[in-house]
């Protein structure tokens, strides 16, 4: 499944981009689908309040609960999967302990990145989505959804499901209206008393 992509670039822009995924490849990965994206994008909002270039990585329980989020802005000059995954793990690695112990994950890592430009797929996403697999991989979790959220609004790539709100522009009282109005969407549930204090993280990377 493509939706929403952009054409693949070309083999000489590819080679300057360094590490990424190509749609398909991310399609063909077997991401599992979020229950409700709608859910979880709004809470992740409202947590972080993200503007352009900032990245919020989340976990979730086995429920679709939020475990851990931490928001930190890119400031990598390149488009380099490599860079974006040395970031997310970093922010990982302060927010939840890693799950390498366990045979097979149970929790679940996704990442909301706001930007400029529309919702389609591009080669900075691709780097991003190189980069969350790979940091995934290296904590022991699943690697969840890529969300973008742009003015349009915001995009699961590769399931075709996404909304107006929030958007890149959104203030909290805009999502709280929108939200309202929505009827099925709510605020992720805050993380349970005893967990890590560090559970809703935002650091300047």
């Amino acid at each position: 499944m493509t939706f929403g992509f952009a054409p693949p670039p070309s083999a000489g822009s590819a080679s300057r981009v360094g590490r990424m995924l190509q749609p398909a490849e991310w399609a063909a990965a077997g991401i599992p689908l979020l229950r409700n994206p709608r859910e979880v994008v709004t809470g992740l909002h409202s947590r972080h309040l993200p503007t352009p270039s900032t990245a919020v990585v989340a976990v979730l329980d086995p429920d679709e609960r939020l475990t851990a989020s931490a928001s930190f802005i890119r400031r990598a000059a390149a488009v380099d999967g490599w860079d974006f995954r040395n970031a997310l793990l970093a922010q990982l690695r302060r927010v939840i302990p890693h799950d390498l112990r366990r045979r097979t994950p149970i929790r679940t890592a996704v990442l909301l990145y706001c930007r400029e430009g529309e919702g389609r797929w591009t080669e900075e996403d691709g780097a991003w989505m190189w980069g969350l697999r790979d940091a995934c991989t290296l904590h022991g979790l699943r690697c969840g959804a890529y969300i973008t959220l742009t003015r349009d609004g915001w995009r699961v790539l590769g399931e075709g499901r996404g909304g107006r709100r929030p958007n890149s522009a959104s203030l909290p009282t805009e999502v709280g209206v929108a939200v309202e109005g929505d009827g099925d969407a709510k605020a992720l549930p805050r993380p349970r008393l005893g967990a890590r204090k560090a559970l809703s993280h935002s650091a300047a990377g």
